[in-house]
């Protein structure tokens, strides 16, 4: 098991650093999906020993951002994300699984292809009206699936990402099941490789995040990892808003 575990990590992984090694979509020998690696030399920590991956979902919404004068630092103010089922579509899981480079390349192929699924009709107190928000009242579609191209069905709705009205980072899946508040433990720079979303404005950095005491569920653990898109816009334009699109890979571990 180690050693088939260990095949997977440097499927991924070797994506990241050098050319990739495709797998094909029809090889079925299942493996234990395993946490990307940036290349970077710094990498987010693994989880503790004894835990398992209960989800990767992919999360596809905006980051939120605020500008306090025009040319100021944007702050970053939260985010807002719809997540869908993709373990499936990890290389070697089953009849469904994507090759190497098709799993990473997934969350920049959803953010080039797609609209993002919110309700962004927020254009009050924006730093540039071209950039709206999302619904104050009404963020987010009703639940349905992702149709991607080239992917035989659409990515199962599974839950939503949001930050709660203290600004804890918030993950609601499974029905309720999970309601992981959680904790920034470490941050990375995305690669340089990462796309820069449909604006140009750079990718996230991947992050690791733990349960608050408030967590309801098994799940302890989520990394955000291959990350497209999302960072702001600036403050050239003036003080007020900003929303950016981006999407990412989050993978849940209890």
């Amino acid at each position: 098991m180690l050693f088939k575990n260990l095949l997977c990590l440097v499927s991924i992984a070797s994506f990241i650093l050098a050319a990739p090694v495709a797998y094909s979509a029809t090889d079925t020998k299942a493996c234990t999906p395993m946490l990307p690696l940036s290349g970077d030399v710094k990498e987010l920590t693994n989880p503790p020993n004894g835990l398992k991956l209960l989800h990767i979902a992919l999360g596809f919404g905006i980051q939120n951002y605020t500008c306090s004068a025009k040319d100021a630092k944007p702050d970053a103010t939260g985010a807002l994300a719809v997540l869908y089922d993709v373990r499936p579509l990890y290389p070697k899981q089953g009849t469904r699984s994507l090759s190497q480079a098709q799993f990473i390349a997934l969350p920049a192929d959803v953010l080039a292809q797609h609209a993002v699924p919110l309700n962004l009709d927020n254009t009050q107190n924006r730093a540039d009206p071209a950039h709206p928000g999302a619904s104050l009242t009404n963020p987010f579609h009703a639940p349905a699936g992702l149709r991607v191209d080239g992917i035989d069905k659409p990515l199962e709705y599974i839950g939503h990402h949001f930050f709660n009205d203290k600004g804890v980072p918030s993950f609601l899946l499974d029905n309720g099941n999970i309601f992981l508040t959680s904790k920034r433990d470490e941050a990375i720079d995305a690669p340089a490789s990462a796309s820069a979303g449909p604006d140009g404005t750079g990718a996230v950095a991947w992050l690791k995040l733990s349960a608050t005491y408030a967590a309801v569920g098994p799940a302890r653990f989520v990394y955000r990892v291959l990350t497209a898109g999302g960072n702001s816009h600036g403050c050239a334009n003036g003080a007020g808003d900003d929303s950016t699109s981006y999407a990412a890979t989050y993978w849940f571990y209890g």
